[in-house]
């Protein structure tokens, strides 16, 4: 019997994972699209502004990474509970990550309306860089209120595999953002050149269209899984809520450490200067057009684990995640290629100094390198470990690589050695390779294969 399933999972991955990854890779490469255009457009005006938004782009990072955390640990029992065609639960946990990205919004506005300077200076000491970084925050951080509802309904679509609406409607999002950015920044026709607060204000917008178009879209089609009452939606259910905050917040406090971490190394390269900054920063940005299809992938895999766990199939699950690592190896391969081939006309887009676009140059190179462990350990543990919800594991892991280990290398490499940007990138790497190894022999143990919601064995019958 378990081979004939065996059997039957090689042959359905691959259509399976094709159905689900791809319209999350457009929807990935949708977002990344929208920061690409902010980094081309305040990069044109100079270093010292693009690192200033780069700077505060590390808070709103903070701020997603957050959100992500509580959407995903919310979605391990999304994804189950969707195997089990169990939408009213479905809808509780949809209203609950809006009542936990809304509080967490709140309060990143209000730390960031009072005391915008003092966080920007975290990241850097240039007069100019912390004064255009703080234009841009102040602006740009109302809309992560709107981003804190959108987040969760993307998220959540994602799992449910309902994505083609949310993508134009993303899609439509870019545009917006990317026309205001033109006559804001720049300060076409009748509107005001507003710089870096141009840029600001142009995400402000297109946010909250991208918001109005989302609730329109499932007010009106009244089969959408998440259609219903706004009571319904916002019901209390405090068993149910237990159950998800006791997975959830391992992965909060893991996706809340990685982001610290990131913004600590981030701030360690920033004593090396502003043109460290900028340089980090857009090469952040050409690692994420290149992860793109790689977070998809894993994205997909979550569910498809998840949703099949939900129908207590766990042999099918087992055998779907082997071929998942067998596929990670091959895109992690070609996202190394695009990331070092994307070098030379990343440099020509930008009107940096000699010295500054060879550091660029440089460090993009080291950076497609250290994407290898980077890419695999995100791969086993958001792609498999979570979907099993194996979130506690997860959570040390990744304290310990991040906050530990790679915060530990950058501030070594920066302060201790003295090295320059593209050792330092390097050095903090070993964070990663000692994640990947650990999860891996997570992984080979099978202890991170649990099914975390009842299941009415007659229904899961009918449903396979």
């Amino acid at each position: 019997m378990n081979e004939k399933l065996a059997a039957d999972a090689g042959q359905s991955f691959y259509r399976r994972i094709v159905t689900v990854a791809t319209p999350i890779i457009i929807q990935n490469v949708i977002s990344t699209s929208l920061n690409l255009a902010d980094t081309i457009m305040i990069g044109r005006l100079g270093e010292a502004e693009l690192a200033g938004s780069g700077a505060a782009n590390q808070i709103f990072s903070i701020f997603s990474i957050l959100c992500f955390g509580m959407y995903s640990g919310a979605s391990v029992f999304v994804a189950q509970f969707w195997g089990a065609r169990d939408l009213k639960s479905i809808r509780k946990i949809l209203g609950f990550d809006m009542s936990l990205g809304l509080a967490t919004a709140f309060v990143f506005l209000g730390v960031i309306q009072l005391f915008a300077p003092n966080l920007i200076a975290l990241f850097a000491d240039d007069g100019d860089v912390i004064m255009y970084g703080e234009d841009y925050i102040r602006l740009v951080s109302f809309s992560y209120i709107v981003t804190a509802m959108t987040f969760a309904i993307n998220f959540n679509s994602r799992t449910i595999q309902v994505l083609k609406v949310p993508t134009v409607i993303s899609a439509s999002a870019v545009l917006v953002n990317v026309i205001f950015n033109w006559l804001l920044i720049y300060g076409v026709g009748p509107f005001p050149e507003m710089g870096v607060k141009g840029a600001a204000l142009a995400t402000v917008i297109a946010r909250c269209c991208e918001l109005g178009f989302q609730i329109l879209y499932i007010a009106c089609w009244k089969e959408h899984p998440f259609h219903t009452s706004i009571k319904n939606l916002f019901s209390w259910d405090p068993g149910l809520y237990r159950s998800i905050l006791r997975r959830a917040v391992p992965v909060i406090i893991s996706e809340g450490g990685w982001s610290l971490g990131v913004a600590i190394v981030f701030a360690t390269y920033g004593r090396i200067g502003a043109s460290a900054l900028a340089v980090v920063q857009v090469s952040n940005v050409v690692c994420q057009i290149c992860q793109t299809a790689f977070f998809g992938f894993g994205n997909g895999s979550a569910i498809l684990i998840g949703e099949t766990l939900g129908k207590g199939d766990k042999v099918t699950a087992h055998a779907y995640t082997k071929k998942i690592l067998r596929l990670g190896l091959v895109f992690t391969a070609v996202m190394v290629v695009m990331i070092i081939a994307l070098r030379h006309p990343v440099a020509v887009i930008y009107d940096f100094s000699e010295e500054t676009t060879e550091l660029m140059m440089s460090t993009i190179f080291v950076f497609a390198f250290t994407m290898i462990p980077r890419m695999f350990s995100y791969l086993i543990q958001c792609g498999i470990l979570r979907a099993g919800g194996d979130t506690f594991f997860c959570m040390v892991i990744e304290l310990t690589s991040n906050l530990g280990i790679e915060v530990a290398m950058a501030y070594t490499g920066v302060v201790i050695l003295g090295w320059p940007l593209p050792w330092c990138v390097a050095l903090a790497s070993l964070g990663n390779i000692f994640k990947t190894v650990t999860e891996y022999a997570r992984y080979r143990s099978n202890k991170w294969i649990n099914i975390v919601i009842d299941i009415d064995e007659d229904e899961v019958k009918e449903l396979c």
